[in-house]
């Protein structure tokens, strides 16, 4: 029998975090049938545990090692019985039934493959979620601080649509992967998530290739998820960062040509470069632990790349990286 949303929820050391996500669905979701599956990826502190012991309808797979984020959600597709895909984070929390209000909603735009809630931060306020596909102008303004100066200019602020307030309904380049519906003949048509993308840009690399085959990606503001972020991701927060550059470089040599990609990988070492003195400079005058942190960071950023290119930029050590993202 099929359900109308199969629910993926990839956990890696969340804690508590993972108990407050299913107990927010299973609470608030009504009038859709559903199903939840938890893929545990190795985690080392018990939270999978959580699932085994206090949801037992949920369906528990338990990784010996972690795969990353795509892997792990393609495990959870495989045995989806859902018309509708959900892939939701552990550290999230389900507002007034968000998962049957974007059901609907789906169900009335049968031209959707992919469809995004607004996303709060813990505090209430907005987490902007949604953003433009990488491109060489993007990768530029992010690498100068113009998209920090100018937040709200529809061109400075072009990446992450800083204009935009989350309240309207909009076709959008992307949506986060924190909560993202996706249709079940969509994913059938252009195939499941790229595994190449361990953690980051895979969200990217699926909405790209689903728009590239003539479906449309959908905001829908009048569902909402407060989204804790970035709970598995902080643990490891170097290689994360440079595992989410690295990522950019990745979307773009796949699917841009080899003259822009090197031009990315340009923009990119330039990136690391422009914050490397200020962060060294913060250190030196203040002996900050996390200013040490960043400025190795854009250090190893600097250096990885000419070096070890874009696989050698992303975490060595990929098996011990978080699936969450911030």
């Amino acid at each position: 029998m099929s359900v109308d949303v199969s629910i993926i929820i990839v956990n890696w050391n969340t804690g508590d975090l993972l108990r407050g996500c299913l107990n927010s669905v299973l609470q608030l979701t009504s009038k859709i049938s559903f199903e939840i599956i938890v893929i545990d990826n190795a985690s080392t502190d018990r939270s999978g545990d959580i699932a085994a012991r206090e949801f037992g309808q949920v369906i528990l797979v338990r990784n010996s090692v972690n795969n990353g984020f795509a892997a792990a959600n393609n495990q959870g597709i495989r045995l989806a019985r859902g018309r509708y895909i959900l892939c939701l984070n552990p550290d999230t929390v389900i507002l007034s039934d968000a998962i049957g209000k974007v059901v609907a909603f789906a169900d009335k735009h049968p031209e959707a493959a992919v469809i995004g809630c607004k996303v709060l931060n813990p505090d209430g306020t907005l987490q902007p979620t949604c953003f433009m596909y990488p491109s060489l102008l993007n990768l530029f303004l992010s690498s100068t601080y113009l998209y920090k100066i100018f937040p709200r200019s529809r061109f400075f602020g072009r990446e992450f649509m800083g204009w935009w307030q989350r309240d309207t309904v909009e076709e959008v380049d992307v949506v986060t992967g924190c909560f993202m519906l996706v249709r079940r003949e969509a994913i059938d048509q252009v195939g499941l998530l790229d595994e190449r993308f361990f953690v980051y840009g895979e969200e990217t690399d699926w909405c790209y290739r689903f728009k590239r085959a003539g479906w449309k990606i959908l905001f829908y503001p009048d569902a909402q998820i407060i989204h804790y972020g970035g709970q598995s991701t902080k643990q490891l927060a170097t290689e994360m960062c440079l595992q989410l550059r690295g990522s950019i470089l990745q979307f773009i040599r796949k699917h841009k040509s080899k003259p822009e990609f090197v031009l990315a990988c340009l923009l990119m070492w330039f990136f690391f470069s422009i914050r490397l003195p200020f962060w060294a400079t913060h250190y030196v005058l203040s002996r900050s632990p996390d200013s040490k942190r960043i400025s190795r960071t854009y250090l190893k950023g600097m250096w990885r790349l000419p070096y070890y290119g874009v696989d050698g930029l992303c975490a060595k050590n990929r098996a011990a990286c978080g699936p969450s993202r911030s």
